[in-house]
């Protein structure tokens, strides 16, 4: 076997035995407080999603941190998540880096393409689980968008009625997880934070600022004046819908206009020379017919 290949596999036994002692260690640690403070025994993904892990800046750099506040990934078990793919999986591409050019060559050692080769499989393994975290956060502030024009004649009609912003949130976020699957779910982050005594106005406006959604940020910017003023926002509430299903119908119009081009491209491809031949066709063969006669 090769021997860079026995090498990768001892580099990983040793990097997984390092990993399990720290581990380990950390158990042990945190099974002694939780016995003095009377806790529950801490298991091994409770270590890796500590606060200590999770939170701390020097793991995550503030992009990272914005694109897992925006996917809603603000735990630390989601944040642990992250961490142990972004660990992994150039470790992985590596050692198949390595298995295939063993499978492939043999004589791997004179050879500055091999190891360029591993440098490229790590680099893609660690920029890929950051471009599919901005990929899967641009589609849900794409879905947020969408369901804040849902979210904004719901809370009229509550209002109508005569519940203050509390009580028609709290209703969209029990009532509301098949209409509003994604702000339900940010909702119940803000009232549970506004059960432990924090302010709504104040939640909301941190909530906006973390998703980075402009339709998010106005309708929020609406209530906040709503609890601080009492009333008044209802024709607030009115423009802003309108202006979404402005903004909305200049996006569709966007798309068509772009798709009709791509489109005649398309055509022109594709249809343009079967309409030539149909065309053309009889006139090239009556050309070459007369020519044959001629000849």
């Amino acid at each position: 076997m090769n021997p860079l290949l026995i090498s990768a596999l001892l580099f990983l036994v040793a990097g997984g035995l390092l990993l399990s002692s720290v581990i380990r260690s950390k158990m042990a640690m945190r099974t002694v407080i939780g016995r003095l403070g009377g806790a529950m025994h801490a298991n091994a993904f409770d270590v890796l999603s500590n606060r200590s892990v999770s939170s701390d800046s020097k793991y995550f750099d503030s992009e990272v941190t914005g694109y897992l506040n925006q996917l809603g990934w603000r735990s630390g078990q989601h944040r642990a998540i992250f961490l142990l793919i972004q660990i992994i999986l150039p470790l992985v591409l590596v050692f198949a880096a390595l298995f295939v050019q063993s499978l492939l060559s043999a004589d791997t050692d004179n050879g500055n393409m091999f190891w360029l080769t591993l440098v490229f499989a790590g680099g893609i393994g660690y920029l890929i689980p950051k471009r599919v975290l901005v990929k899967l956060a641009k589609v849900r502030q794409e879905r947020l968008a969408v369901e804040v024009s849902t979210m904004i004649p719901l809370l009229r009609m509550l209002f109508e009625v005569g519940m203050t912003v509390e009580q028609a949130l709290r209703i969209l976020a029990e009532s509301g997880q098949k209409m509003l699957p994604e702000l339900a779910r940010e909702l119940k982050l803000i009232l549970l934070r506004v059960d432990a005594g924090l302010d709504l106005g104040y939640e909301l406006r941190d909530a906006a600022f973390l998703m980075q959604v402009d339709e998010l940020t106005d309708c929020f910017t609406i209530l906040e004046q709503l609890i601080q003023q009492g009333g008044g926002g209802m024709h607030s509430l009115l423009s802003l819908k309108e202006l979404l299903d402005d903004r909305r119908m200049t996006s569709l119009q966007e798309k068509v206009s772009k798709m009709s081009a791509k489109m005649s491209i398309v055509m022109m491809v594709f249809l343009f020379p079967a309409l030539l031949i149909v065309l053309a066709g009889p006139g090239f063969i009556a050309i070459i017919q007369a020519l044959g006669d001629m000849g």
